[in-house]
Parts: C-alpha cells; structure tokens; sequence
C-alpha cells in the first residue's frame, strides 16, 4: 500500500481527515512550516495556493520533498471564470481578480488567472506538463444547487475542460525543472 501524507494548517480538518483516512498520516501544519522526513512521488495541492502568502515560494519549499521525477499537481479558483466574468458586468465585482465575499469567508489571499497561476510555477523552477480546467461555471453555487441535474452537472464540467481559461477551476501538473 502506499504511503499517504495529509497536510492541513485547519485543526478540525487534521479530526475529519484523521476519521476519514484511518491509514493516512495526518500532520496539522502550514506547508510553509511542514518540513517532511521523507520524499514524495507527487505532491497534491487542492486548492492550497490562494491561501498562502507567497505562492512561489511555497513551491520552491516543496521541491527537495519530490523524488526525481516527481510531480506537482495543483488547482485553484480561476479569476477568469465565467461566473467572475458576469458578476464584473453585473458590478458585483470591481475586477474579475478582486475578492469576492465568498474568497474573503474561505480565506483566499488571491484569486489566480491562468498566467498568474503558471507564472508561480515558472517562478519556482518547474516545468508545466500540463494546463487545464473544469467546471464551466455560468452561475453562483447557490443557483446551481438549485435546479441542476446530474446531466447538467456533467455537461458543464465537461465544457471547462473544453475551455479551461473560462473554466471555474483551472490546474497545473508539473514536475521540478532540472
């Protein structure tokens, strides 16, 4: 079986994760103070990057933690997705980059657009293997819970990886540039 690491800087998330993968280690630490005692094949980043400080220097941290060949695979709020993009026209918000409601309540530092995203990673000395998105989303969360259907559902995640630069989430996988 392999080695599963968590890392969370939430204490009630570290119990929920604990409850949820018995078999895991779980460590409740910023990443920015985690110092591991051994190397990962592939570091997963779901949805950690808008939260820290210095995004970029976050990935350099991480790069003595990868085995050769390691992979880093990342995703994060796209600030030019198509919900941002209509509540900019609707003037519920001032830029498509600027905070939210929802960004401030989940402490969010910063919403990413697909080249502040990759230029973190460019930044950091890694080499993108691949872009993209998912989850075309035209409306709040709220509307979608709602009235959407399983079908629905489907559709428009499938579309944001048809258009990932619209998408609502977009991601990188990338490995350490030698």
């Amino acid at each position: 079986m392999e080695h599963l690491t968590l890392v969370d800087g939430a204490p009630t998330f570290c119990e929920m994760l604990k409850r949820r993968f018995p078999a895991a280690e779980v460590v409740c630490s910023l990443f920015e103070d985690y110092r591991p005692s051994r190397k990962f094949d592939s570091i997963v980043l779901g949805h950690v990057l808008e939260h820290v400080d210095d995004p970029a220097a976050v990935l350099r941290l991480m790069r003595p933690w990868l085995e050769h060949k390691g992979r880093v695979f990342a995703a994060v709020p796209n600030a030019l997705s198509l919900h941002r993009q209509a509540a900019v026209i609707m003037g519920l918000l001032d830029a498509e980059d600027a905070m939210s409601k929802a960004d401030v309540h989940h402490s969010h530092r910063r919403v990413f657009t697909p080249e502040s995203f990759r230029a973190c990673f460019t930044q950091a000395c890694y080499r993108i293997e691949v872009f993209g998105g998912y989850w075309m989303k035209p409306v709040s969360n709220s509307q979608i819970e709602q009235s959407w259907s399983p079908e629905m559902l489907d559709a428009f995640m499938q579309l944001g990886e048809r258009y990932p630069d619209i998408a609502g989430e977009i991601y990188i996988v990338a490995e350490v540039q030698e």
